[in-house]
Order: C-alpha cells, then sequence, then structure tokens
C-alpha cells in the first residue's frame, strides 16, 4: 500500500510538533521564569535578599545536612529550603554556592561517605534532632539531622535546627548579612582579642565532691575550642589563664567581674582544708569585657546544689555570641536606664529578673546590640540610630529632657513605650489582705509633656473594649469565658496596612494600653506627618480617675454614648521642633557627692536641692552650633503602653503577631523597613474578616428557606421545559 499526500503531511505535522516541544524545553532551560501566586509572595525572595545575594564579593558556600525521605511535614520543609537555597544561588551563581550532604541515620546501614557526612555535621555544631514519625499507625522517634552552615572565608554562622519553614528567609538573608559584617568588624581590629580562663587549681581537689570528676582537665579542652575559633577569627583571637589559687598570681583585678567564687569548709574525710576558688572565662578588648559564666550552680529540692560545667560545644557558641557584642558587628540600639525603666534582660549575668523584658531584650540581641544609657553618668552618643524608652516612673530633669531633645533634633530616632500610670501593689501585704488589688497613680515624669510639645498627647485612662481578650474559666467557678477588657483585640481593619512591614499583620494583642490624642495644629506646624498604626474597636471606652482592673467587676457603660474608636500608636515622621525652642538652656543637676565633698550639712544641701537652678540664655551658645532649634528627619514611635513588651505578649521564636510588630518598628526606626517588610510576609496569622450580625442572619435564613426554595423552582423549570418539549412534539406529529 503507497503512502498517500496526505499520510506524507500528518508525518510532517507530528515531527514538526515534536520539533516546538524540543526547542521550547532547551529554550526552557535557558530562559525560564517562576511565579509567585501567594498573596504575601512566601515563596519569592524579598528584594532585601536578592539585594544580599547580589551584593556577594566573596564566595560563600552554605552547606546543608538534612537527611533524606523524612515524612510530612519535614519533608516540605527540605523541599522549601532547596527551592530558597536556589533563588539565592540564581541571583548570584558566582560567588553563592549549595552542597546538599547525604546523612542518613545509622540504623539505616549506611555508607562510609554518609558517615563521615555525620561526623562533618558534628564537627561543624549541627547535632541529630528527634522528630516524631507514625508508620504502619504506630508512633516512633526517629534522629534526623535539619541544619545548615554558612562558611564566608574563615567566619561560619549556622543555622542548627531547621524545623518550619516560618522565617526560613529571615533567618537566611539575617546570617548573611551578619557574616558579611563580622568579617569587617574583625579585619578591621588592631589588636587582639584576649580569652581568659580564671580557675582556681584549689578547686580540682573538691571537684570529686561537687560531682565534677573531669574539672582538671577542663583547662585544656577550654584551650582547645579557643584555638580552633582562633582560625575562625582571623588569628583574632588569644588565649590566657589565671590561677588565683596559685603563690604569686596577681587577681587585684577579677574584684569588679562578676566570676562565680565558691567556698568550701574543712572535708576532714579527704584531708582537705577550707578554702576558696574562682572559675569563670573573660572576653577581653582594649577596654570592654564580656564574662561568660562556666559553672551553674542548680537549687534541686531534696537533693540540694547541684553544680553543672558549660560544655564544650555550648562554650563556642557562648565564646562566638560574646565576640560579636564585644566588636558590635551589630548596629547599637539604645536604652535608657535608671529612673525606674524596666530591666532588658537579653544577656544579664545576673540572668532573668521577674520584672524584666527578658524575651525583648533576647530577640534584640539578636540584630543589634544594646546600649544601656544613664543620662545621670553619659550622654546620648552622636550618630546612635535610635533609642529604646520603656516605662520611666521617676521625675526627669530638664537637663536630662534636653539631651533626649537634642538627640532627636541630631536624628537619634525615639521608640517610646510610656505608661500613664504607675501600678502600686498595697504597702504590708498580709495573708489575709491577698487579694487586694493595686492602685494606679498617675505618672509625671516630664517625658509627657515633651511629647505633647511633639505633637501626642497621652491621655490619663485606660482603654477597655468588648472586643477583647477571653479567660477560660475554670470549671469550678461555672466555666464559659471571662472577657478581659483591658487587653483589647486589634483587629486587621484597626491596623494600618499602608506600611509595608505592617500590612501582614492581621491582628494584635494590646494590654494595659492609654489612648492617645493627635494636636493636629501642632503635628502640621512642625512639618511632620503621623501614621495612626491601630486603635481599639468602635465598641471600646475609656475608664478614668479611679482605676479597678478586676474582671469581676467590669461591665460595658449603659449609654453608646461613650463607645467611640481610640488611637492607640503613632509613629512621627518629619522635621521637629526642639521642646527647648525659645528657652533657656538647662544646667546638670548637681550631683549629690559633690555637696558631700564640700563639707554642707545634709539638711542645707537639701534645701539648696529644692531651689531652682539658675539657667543660660540658649541665645549665647547657639553661634556655637552646640544647640539645635529644628532636627534632621527623624522618628518617633509612641504606644501608652509598657505591656506591650512583656514576656506575655511575645515569644521566643519571634513569629507571634505582638512580636512581629515590635521588632519591625524597631527595624523601622533603624532604617531596616525591607528586612521588616522580609520578616512579617510569612506571618500565618490570617483571621477570618468579622461578619456583621445582619450578614449572619441572612446567610442562614437562605440556608434554611432559600436553598428548599432553589431546588423547588429548579423542578419546577425543569418540568416546565420538558412539558413544554413534549407540547412542541405532539403539535409537530399531529399536523
Amino acid at each position: 500500500m503507497k503512502a498517500t499526500p496526505r499520510s506524507h503531511a500528518k508525518y510532517i505535522k507530528f515531527g514538526l510538533y515534536a520539533l516546538i516541544v524540543i526547542l521550547i524545553n532547551i529554550a526552557g532551560i535557558r530562559l525560564f521564569f517562576r511565579g509567585d501566586l501567594t498573596q504575601n509572595g512566601i515563596y519569592s525572595l524579598s528584594p532585601v535578599s536578592v539585594k544580599v545575594a547580589e551584593t556577594l564579593t566573596e564566595p560563600l558556600t552554605v552547606k546543608v545536612f538534612f537527611t533524606r525521605d523524612l515524612p510530612a511535614p519535614h519533608n516540605t520543609t527540605e523541599i522549601y529550603l532547596r527551592d530558597l537555597l536556589g533563588e539565592y544561588a540564581l541571583n548570584n551563581q558566582k560567588y553563592f554556592r549549595v552542597h546538599f550532604y547525604d546523612v542518613s541515620p545509622e540504623t539505616e546501614g549506611v555508607s562510609e561517605a554518609a558517615r563521615e557526612n555525620q561526623q562533618m555535621a558534628r564537627d561543624y555544631g549541627i547535632h541529630p534532632v528527634q522528630i516524631q514519625i507514625v508508620e504502619q499507625d504506630e508512633l516512633k522517634f526517629k534522629q534526623a539531622y535539619m541544619g545548615l552552615v554558612m562558611i564566608h572565608g574563615d567566619i561560619i554562622e549556622r543555622i542548627p535546627t531547621i524545623t518550619t519553614t516560618e522565617g526560613l528567609e529571615y533567618q537566611l538573608t539575617t546570617a548573611i548579612q551578619k557574616l558579611n559584617h563580622k568579617v569587617s568588624a574583625l579585619l578591621a581590629l588592631d589588636g587582639n582579642i584576649k580569652a581568659t580562663l580564671v580557675l582556681s587549681s584549689d578547686l580540682f581537689k573538691v571537684a570529686p565532691y561537687m560531682n565534677l570528676k573531669h574539672l582538671d582537665q577542663y583547662p585544656d579542652e577550654i584551650k582547645g575550642v579557643v584555638d580552633r575559633m582562633k582560625a575562625k577569627t582571623y588569628g583574632k583571637l588569644e588565649f590566657e589563664r589565671i590561677d588565683p589559687s596559685r603563690a604569686g598570681t596577681s587577681s587585684q583585678g577579677l574584684d569588679g567581674f562578676n566570676l562565680l567564687r565558691l567556698q568550701w569548709p574543712d572535708i576532714e574525710k579527704a584531708d582537705i582544708a577550707a578554702g576558696q576558688g574562682t572559675i569563670g572565662m573573660l572576653l577581653q578588648y582594649k577596654d570592654k569585657t564580656r564574662e561568660i559564666p562556666l559553672l551553674r550552680v542548680v537549687r534541686v529540692p531534696i537533693f540540694g546544689d547541684q553544680y553543672q560545667l558549660t560544655s564544650v560545644e555550648e562554650l563556642e557558641d557562648l565564646i562566638n555570641t560574646n565576640i560579636e557584642r564585644l566588636i558590635n558587628i551589630n548596629e547599637d540600639v539604645g536604652y535608657l536606664t535608671a529612673y525606674g525603666t524596666l530591666d532588658i534582660g537579653g544577656g544579664s549575668p545576673l540572668g532573668p529578673q521577674e520584672d524584666g523584658l527578658n524575651l525583648f531584650g533576647n530577640l534584640l540581641n539578636k540584630t543589634y546590640t544594646v546600649k544601656p544609657i544613664d543620662l545621670k553618668e553619659e550622654t546620648i552618643a552622636p550618630g546612635l540610630k535610635s533609642m529604646v524608652i520603656v516605662r520611666p516612673i521617676e521625675k526627669m530633669s530638664d537637663y536630662d529632657l534636653y539631651q533626649i531633645d537634642q538627640a532627636l533634633m541630631r536624628g537619634t530616632n525615639l521608640a517610646l513605650f510610656i505608661d500613664a500610670f504607675e501600678e502600686k501593689m498595697p504597702a504590708n501585704q498580709g495573708p489575709f489582705m491577698s487579694n487586694q488589688m493595686p492602685t494606679f497613680v498617675p505618672l509625671d515624669t516630664g517625658l509627657e509633656q515633651m511629647l505633647a510639645h511633639y505633637g501626642v498627647r497621652i491621655k490619663q485612662a485606660v482603654v477597655l473594649d468588648e472586643k477583647c481578650h477571653r479567660q477560660v474559666k475554670p470549671r469550678e467557678q461555672g466555666g464559659g469565658e471571662q472577657p478581659i477588657y483591658f487587653i483589647p483585640k486589634i483587629e486587621s481593619a484597626n491596623i494600618n496596612k499602608e506600611l509595608d512591614y505592617l500590612k501582614h499583620i492581621k491582628g494584635l494583642f494590646a494590654y494595659l494600653v492609654s489612648p492617645l490624642e493627635l494636636d493636629s495644629e501642632r503635628i502640621a506646624a512642625q512639618e511632620v506627618k503621623a501614621h495612626e498604626l491601630f486603635s481599639s474597636s468602635e465598641r471600646s471606652w475609656e475608664m478614668r480617675d479611679r482605676i479597678v482592673l478586676n474582671p469581676m467587676f467590669l461591665t460595658p457603660p449603659a449609654s453608646d454614648t461613650e463607645m467611640a474608636r481610640r488611637p492607640l500608636a503613632y509613629l512621627l515622621e518629619g522635621v521637629f521642633t526642639s521642646y527647648f525652642k525659645d528657652k533657656p538652656m538647662p544646667e546638670k543637676p548637681a550631683e549629690d557627692d559633690a555637696d558631700a565633698s564640700s563639707g554642707q550639712p545634709a539638711e542645707e544641701a537639701a534645701a539648696d536641692a529644692d531651689k531652682p537652678i539658675e539657667s543660660t540664655d540658649l541665645s549665647q551658645i547657639q553661634d556655637q552650633g552646640g544647640f539645635r532649634e529644628t532636627s534632621v528627619p527623624a522618628k518617633i514611635f509612641v504606644v501608652a503602653s509598657s505591656k506591650m513588651l512583656s514576656d506575655q505578649l511575645l515569644d521566643e521564636s519571634g513569629q507571634s503577631p505582638n512580636t512581629m510588630f515590635v521588632l519591625n518598628m524597631i527595624d523601622a526606626l533603624n532604617d531596616r523597613e525591607a528586612v521588616a517588610a522580609m520578616r512579617s510576609k510569612e506571618q500565618r496569622f490570617n483571621p477570618l474578616a468579622p461578619t456583621a450580625n445582619s450578614t449572619k442572619v441572612l446567610i442562614k435564613s437562605f440556608n434554611m428557606v432559600g436553598l428548599p426554595i432553589l431546588v423547588v423552582g429548579f423542578g419546577l423549570l425543569v418540568w416546565w421545559r420538558r412539558h413544554a418539549r413534549r407540547k412542541m412534539i405532539q403539535q409537530i406529529f399531529g399536523q
């Protein structure tokens, strides 16, 4: 049978189609694009991540140690990590290199290469973690590697555990930025960092009785850690040991440091005399010192005090972290101390403080260096980008306010978490008075008047809201929910979405917050723009004068006239006018010890302290450039609640909406809006929009009545169509 021209055309057409498909695939290897249809673009790199990858000028190697064939959801985490690192590599194929290593668990009979990879992971500080899996309807536990290290020159940054995709891009980008800053900071040092081990050899005698059997080997282990880290810090780290027990060893300079000092009595059965010893480590660079505890004392009930040495692996992390803070690889953020402000915690050698901002301090220290500022002892350094002020309760002098004002004029942005009231518990509260409620005393620190001059007033009230946190009552109290009106729930509609770093935050909780009032005329006169960041709902009201916050006694007002939306947070930005313009420049208050050294009686000194301090006309120094009447472009963030930074509203991972809001505002004040937007784009808190009661009734009625009517109506329509068709057929054949 001969082929016809028609069959030839069919084969030619098939060949052309195949050729087109092949050419399209070849072109797709070189020319391709990806589309991210997610609302927040969570599967695409943020502009700041693209910029960080593109600006690499030296090779950066990422080594990923991730166990293969893990069950859900860990397998999707690995896929997401591969895609994300591929995106970084596409933006800098020359210097961004990624290697994935097979590290299958030893129980699966792995190859020699996999064992070598496991050892490599452990050498980098990546250790397996235990995960739960379900196999054949059984809950099992499995050891899995899920971490990576970044190597840039001799510097290593690691992410030891990656168990979720949330915040992964933020972790990678900030880690790359930290590597760049760290390399530059280490190379710029004009001296070495001294790692000094302070360990009394007398402790070796009592170590076995403290369950520290190998304490005599500890100095060599620490020296080995420091030697390894020396190669990773461009030779800028050197080791030294001080033994206070040895004769002729000077330990006079150690008294000022917070090192652990132990004393023990005579131990007759071991022929050990009473003595004392010191243990700890100091990192010193020029006049800066960081203390690293090496021995922890844990008090266990019944068993008494237990002693735990810092492990070698943990010590390397501690040295690395403290080096970063010592050489300031991160940008400084000022934090006002004294005046009764809350302790920021976050690395305090004394440990977490009960009434402190421990989580906030830890989160802030990850990307910034917190610089405590006591205006009674020092001034605010020029060039500081931002300063945080949290709940001062003591009256500030005009001189202190003058320093804050002039720092703002120089461009230091302010983050103010100020309370309108001081919460005071009843004095001498006995066992029968434990249920007494605290009293709230209005505060007047001086910051309130200065803030009002800039354009925002804090009202002496507490905002209560019907849309609030609801606490589940225990069964003994009848169950149900108890509304906590003084913890307003901020819905998405009441959060400013015009700012990129807030548009993905869909809800917040405020806590014991006071309303703010904007002075529009003063704002306009200063060429300042005010952004209302969030507000309460339309069903909120104010409690003034006598503040009582017992949820059992709180009820909404009977009249709706008191209900209104209240602004709770503002961001002011622009050119501010000095609070001290056309005022005398305040003088620094005389120090208390100056009166004592002068021999003046205490009564006379106290009387003189009450006299007004003479002031000097500012016009006398204006020509010297010591006073600024107007600021360079600056920002002020203000919320009238220090509870917004409390551990109750923040989380350690940094993923909750409240935590993201606080950190994003700090980033915005440090000109890192792009980083803030990147952090919050993966915010998974996405509640449904509230539905009005009338809409709910309409939907319910439609489901109950409307749907049956539609079904009946549709059935009647079908019956009518069939009846009409039958009638038409009868007419056609009837003719």
